[in-house]
């Protein structure tokens, strides 16, 4: 049966960031997304000028009611939500999983609660963290925050494999059952490697990487889309953690090779279905 997903992001016309990366790399892998923006840009706002416009609530809210109107949101399957915009937005997105929930009780709900970053701290705008933090974790089955996400969401500052596992159990304790931790770098990890952490069920996973040369953004984009939809469609939070890298990691090094500040998605785009190197999870014991 094909897998429907409501995704609700930002995009851009040119380069692979928001539902510019997730749209794709989901369709790559079979699923029907349902593509919603939140904003659309000319291009991501790191090249520094960039054209476009922030959407607001209500045309969310408008978009989710034609798409109710095809009678179609009980196949949706489960809703993915990233870059919201404006805090109006986030509550539209809230609404719009409530609104596919009622229709299919089944479906599921994939956070990636995009606050900030190392090294730049709170990049949206106000009003947004706190409602990720307050409303919209506690609402989601699936949360994939970056390490300084994970530690304002949880209030805890971690460093070590221990403050790690304090950390996931706090947003556990928020509602999800599930939290997939990008770019980890603990003290222990090594500098030429980046750690991704997975917690579900009072256990731990991770997938350790080598570290690649490059400046970019969307790759987070791509691993919440790979690591959901492997999640919902394996039932293993080890095993989709396993996918998700994997695959991230070949767009990367592909990427890399071209010399390309934007994913080569669609140059790698096999890549996504079937990574030329495969990095298993580990099971994190502390």
């Amino acid at each position: 049966m094909t897998l429907n997903i409501l995704s609700i992001q930002s995009h851009v016309a040119y380069g692979h960031v928001g539902n510019a990366s997730a749209v794709f790399t989901m369709q790559r892998l079979g699923v029907e997304a349902w593509p919603i923006h939140t904003v659309q840009f000319s291009n991501h706002t790191g090249y520094g000028e960039w054209t476009g416009r922030v959407f607001d609530g209500p045309f969310v809210d408008e978009l989710l009611d034609g798409i109710e109107a095809r009678g179609v949101l009980p196949s949706c399957g489960g809703v993915l939500s990233g870059y919201m915009g404006s805090a109006d937005v986030g509550t539209a997105i809230l609404s719009a999983v409530d609104r596919v929930r009622a229709a299919n009780p089944e479906a599921t709900y994939c956070c990636d609660p995009v606050i900030g970053d190392v090294g730049r701290g709170v990049f949206v705008r106000p009003g947004i963290p706190e409602l990720i933090r307050d409303q919209a974790v506690p609402k989601a089955d699936v949360v994939t925050p970056n390490h300084f996400e994970l530690d304002y969401l949880s209030g805890i500052e971690s460093r070590t494999a221990s403050d790690l596992a304090r950390a996931i159990a706090a947003i556990h304790a928020l509602g999800p059952r599930t939290v997939l931790v990008t770019s980890v770098h603990l003290e222990d990890t090594p500098e030429d490697a980046v750690d991704l952490v997975v917690g579900e069920g009072g256990r731990m996973w991770r997938v350790r990487t080598p570290r690649l040369d490059l400046s970019l953004n969307g790759a987070g984009d791509a691993i919440a889309a790979l690591f959901y939809v492997h999640r919902t469609r394996t039932g293993s939070a080890s095993e989709a953690l396993s996918r998700a890298a994997s695959a991230t990691y070949a767009v990367l090094e592909a990427t890399a090779a071209a010399g390309s500040r934007e994913l080569v998605l669609v140059a790698a785009q096999d890549q996504l279905v079937a990574p030329s190197r495969v990095f298993e999870a580990e099971s994190l014991d502390v």
